[in-house]
């Protein structure tokens, strides 16, 4: 079956499909995206979420679990198409650590979308969870940031990237990586991945739709970004 990916909107703002797989505090996820200016669906439909502006795939729980859930609605098949194309797709908590190329947790190894190539560990540090407000260290030149790069966001997570691996060589433009770190390293704090910036790939391990003021405005960034980012001009084949 072949279908046009048209953008659909009842708004103005840009469209936004939020992947509904099973995982994730969803509605407050499409509030807050729907306050940045965006007209949001939840759904798992294939080619309703390859013809939005913008897919969000959020995730909460295990890394295993949410690998199932995401294949079970071939949710890794649309973010490959997605970006394949250049269309943005961003990930939270969880949707950004399947990003990447595996996990394991409690003993389980599981793989990702391995868009990323890393591994999301236990985070090595005296207090786990790492939960509640947290700065972060943004590199210069961050569109998600911008404007709030000295801001807090909040946290909950026990594992995380704690080793960036992609090499880029200088052929393509390498991504922005954003750190957080547990706690002062002096005292034990584990340093991990805060946030990617990947062309159309983006991605953060804290909630912007539990962080306040700042994180409304991160979603604000990210929602404005999807007016300039390109959209199909030809048939797709959605399966």
């Amino acid at each position: 079956m072949t279908s046009e990916p048209t953008p659909r909107s009842s708004g103005e703002g840009p469209t936004v499909a939020v992947l509904d797989y099973g995982s994730g505090n969803l509605r407050s996820v499409v509030r807050a995206v729907e306050r940045a200016g965006a007209d949001v669906e939840l759904t798992s439909d294939f080619a309703t979420c390859l013809a939005a502006d913008g897919l969000l795939v959020p995730g909460v729980g295990a890394f295993a679990a949410c690998m199932a859930g995401l294949r079970a609605v071939k949710g890794d098949r649309l973010i490959g198409r997605r970006l394949a194309g250049g269309r943005p797709v961003l990930g939270i908590c969880v949707g950004m650590q399947v990003l990447f190329g595996r996990g394991v947790e409690h003993g389980v190894e599981a793989d990702g979308c391995d868009e990323w190539p890393g591994v999301v560990e236990k985070l090595q540090a005296p207090v786990v969870p790492h939960m509640g407000w947290n700065t972060v260290e943004v590199p210069e030149g961050s569109t998600l940031f911008a404007g709030i790069e000295d801001e807090r966001f909040y946290f909950v997570h026990s594992y995380g990237v704690r080793d960036w691996r992609l090499v880029t060589n200088d052929r393509t433009r390498a991504p922005l990586v954003t750190w957080a770190r547990t706690g002062a390293a002096e005292e034990g704090g584990d340093r991990f991945v805060a946030a990617v910036e990947n062309g159309p790939l983006t991605a953060t391990q804290f909630h912007p739709e539990k962080s306040g003021d700042a994180g409304a405005a991160l979603l604000r960034n990210w929602v404005d970004s999807l007016r300039r980012a390109p959209r199909p001009t030809s048939p797709k084949e959605a399966r």
